[in-house]
């Protein structure tokens, strides 16, 4: 497996790059309502969620500032999983793949890897 170790840093940009996209994503569906049914308030949690979904996803995305919107966005998808998807139920809800939080989960760790890794190449933060 050495032969792949010398695209580690590819990869990671390549992984920094689709999740900075997928993420900035739902904040358009949900602040634009682009390609979604989502009729979002202005002013809401769930706006604020978007609008965060948004900004964070397009910074990861180019590299600028990466550490701080990693970060971010890390605690936003925490708050997504804890108080909409699992909402301290301690039955089956408990489970990611119960109350469908497990994007939430996953992104949350994700971003938590990035903010402590920093931006790698291919960035406007050049680490």
């Amino acid at each position: 497996m050495n032969i792949l170790a010398k695209f580690s840093d590819y990869a990671y940009a390549f992984m920094r790059i689709v999740v900075g996209f997928m993420f900035s994503f739902h904040g358009v569906q949900k602040i634009f309502g682009i390609l979604s049914d989502f009729h979002v308030v202005v002013g809401t949690q769930v706006w604020f969620g978007g609008l965060i979904e948004l900004i964070c996803g397009f910074l990861v995305l180019i590299g600028f500032k990466t550490r701080w919107a990693a970060f971010l966005a890390s605690g936003t998808m925490a708050v997504a999983y804890f108080q909409f998807h699992w909402k301290f139920q301690f039955d089956t809800n408990f489970f990611p793949a119960i109350n469908q939080g497990e994007p939430a989960v996953l992104y949350c760790f994700i971003f938590l890897f990035i903010a402590c890794k920093g931006s790698g190449i291919w960035s406007f933060d050049k680490k």
